[in-house]
């Protein structure tokens, strides 16, 4: 016969058990990381609880998570300790330390937090590390040469003009101006990058960049929930079904890619900008005449020299991204079939959604300060006059106040807040002298960074003089790393600063941009990279009228 007294006795035990197991395991947890707690305990943070940490502080949604961390920043200096449960991690804020660890040939390995993209991007250059990132890395950088960026000129004007003519049917109209952003900027890589016809493919901006988004929402969901970090819940939720359809979509399109490219070689059809990069190889005309005179390396005020300025294109033909890769798979030379597709669906990720958000936030600033857009478009009449005619590259080195305007754009709304980096060994900063501990989780915080008040005064206020070159030389170049900086810096920075100056030109020449959001109301979100929750709004009047 059943007694209460049993049931009674059961009950205790199980609440013995559930309070003993998670004490012991917590003891056990302390001394096998014992060198792990001691060097924490030198960091600054908030104090946080047994087992839980710091989780607690940090709940809600993933842009209530954001402000949240950026409020905390602000109560403490260089180095941010946080515990989300038995992990570390550290935020780090001033350029020393971020010097220290992005210049590290030891500490490229990115966190465990970019494992949830793999799915997508595979081991593309983003999320691939050890001797095949490196080796994938040299190849990829030599496709950016400038010379070979020289050749897409003629694609990014035909495309930014196109635009003009798009937005023709949102004149006077208040619109979110990065649907077309994200259309020019994800055709403009297909002609260019990946040397494909985007019509044949029968290429759907609207549906391609919608996947993106959705997919970029997803992951960082995954980064923000603890219970969508297991691959078995997640997979079997509503978002694990959305994510395995817009992963779908777009493998899809890379494969459709790759099948059209190699159609073309079979039939012996070569790039369409081969023949242009030889012509341009050909020249007199030294590029390096103009980073010279200018002072600066191209699309980095800030003067940093790395493989991309050093590359120097010899007399073996190079050619764009996608040729080069597919001509390395065609001679089983470094890249299999698979890796070609990853490196494709991690470029076009890259390629196109950053430049997307960075475009955008650009038109809505010139909205917000018609001083400052007015300057930009007297530079652009010094450069044209009335003329329509196509940007040249020589152009875009004289176009000096627009390219601040990137810059600064850049700084205050960059598009990756945040990089990862998981501590294989022991790392030392140069603040203090800590020493943060094996398998920390570091985190660059570029948003953070980049309003730092002793490094940019008023640092909230858009102000493209903080990147003249008398500021830019006393500061380290480590306080600017929108492309990040070092060895895994983005390759694609030249690609993108070129573009960005060709199409924002080419809009400023044809329509005065106004708002009806002041900058001061914009709501951020930050996922994998920068939006505006609210959407980027402006309007448009055609300067012939305005």
């Amino acid at each position: 016969m059943f007694r209460m007294t049993d049931w009674t006795s059961d009950l205790q035990t199980v609440a013995f058990f559930a309070a003993v197991v998670p004490l012991l395991y917590y003891v056990y947890w302390r001394i096998a990381n014992r060198r792990l707690l001691q060097l924490a305990a030198k960091i600054p943070g908030p104090p946080g609880l047994p087992l839980l940490g710091n989780l607690l502080e940090f709940t809600g949604s993933p842009t209530e998570i954001f402000e949240k961390l950026v409020e905390k920043s602000y109560q403490y200096e260089d180095v941010i300790k946080v515990w989300f449960g038995p992990r570390l991690f550290v935020f780090l804020t001033n350029p020393v330390d971020i010097e220290v660890l992005l210049t590290s040939t030891e500490h490229i390995e990115k966190s465990v937090e970019y494992d949830f993209m793999k799915p997508w991007l595979g081991d593309g250059l983003l999320i691939s590390s050890g001797q095949k990132w490196f080796t994938h890395r040299k190849v990829i950088a030599q496709t950016f040469h400038l010379n070979i960026l020289r050749s897409f000129l003629g694609k990014f004007n035909e495309n930014a003009k196109k635009l003009v003519k798009y937005f023709e049917d949102e004149t006077g109209n208040e619109f979110d101006c990065r649907r077309y952003m994200c259309k020019y900027t994800a055709e403009t890589l297909i002609d260019t990058v990946m040397g494909a016809d985007k019509d044949q493919l029968g290429f759907e901006s609207p549906v391609y960049s919608g996947a993106t988004t959705k997919l970029c929402e997803l992951v960082h969901l995954r980064h923000t929930k603890l219970h969508f970090r297991s691959d078995l819940l997640f997979n079997s939720t509503k978002h694990g079904f959305e994510h395995k359809k817009f992963v779908s979509l777009v493998h899809d399109f890379s494969a459709k890619v790759i099948k059209f490219k190699k159609s073309q070689r079979e039939l012996l059809k070569p790039s369409p900008f081969i023949e242009k990069f030889d012509d341009i190889r050909k020249e007199d005309k030294s590029l390096t005449h103009y980073e010279k005179s200018t002072g600066i390396s191209y699309g980095q005020s800030s003067g940093l020299k790395d493989d991309l300025d050093n590359e120097v294109i010899g007399r073996k033909k190079k050619c764009a991204f996608l040729d080069t890769l597919l001509e390395k798979e065609a001679n089983r030379e470094v890249f299999s079939m698979k890796d070609v597709q990853d490196q494709i669906d991690t470029l076009m990720f890259e390629g196109h959604d950053t430049t997307a958000g960075v475009s955008s936030m650009f038109l809505c600033l010139m909205a917000t300060n018609l001083d400052v857009q007015a300057k930009c478009v007297e530079e652009l009449e010094k450069i044209f006059g009335d003329s329509d005619r196509d940007v040249t590259f020589e152009d875009t080195y004289e176009m000096k106040y627009l390219e601040r305007c990137v810059m600064e754009t850049l700084r205050i709304y960059s598009p990756v807040p945040v990089i990862a980096r998981n501590l294989k060994k022991e790392l030392t900063l140069v603040t203090n002298n800590i020493t943060l501990p094996v398998s920390t989780t570091v985190i660059v915080a570029i948003f953070k960074l980049h309003r730092r008040e002793d490094l940019y005064p008023n640092s909230e206020k858009f102000n493209p003089d903080n990147f003249i070159q008398e500021k830019t030389a006393a500061r380290s170049f480590y306080s600017f790393i929108p492309f990040s900086a070092g060895p895994r810096s983005c390759v694609g920075r030249k690609y993108a600063i070129l573009k960005l100056k060709v199409v924002l030109s080419t809009i400023l020449r044809n329509y005065q941009i106004t708002t009806s959001c002041p900058m001061e109301s914009w709501k951020l979100q930050a996922d994998i990279t920068l939006k505006r929750t609210d959407g980027f709004k402006i309007k448009l009047i055609p300067r012939k009228n305005a």
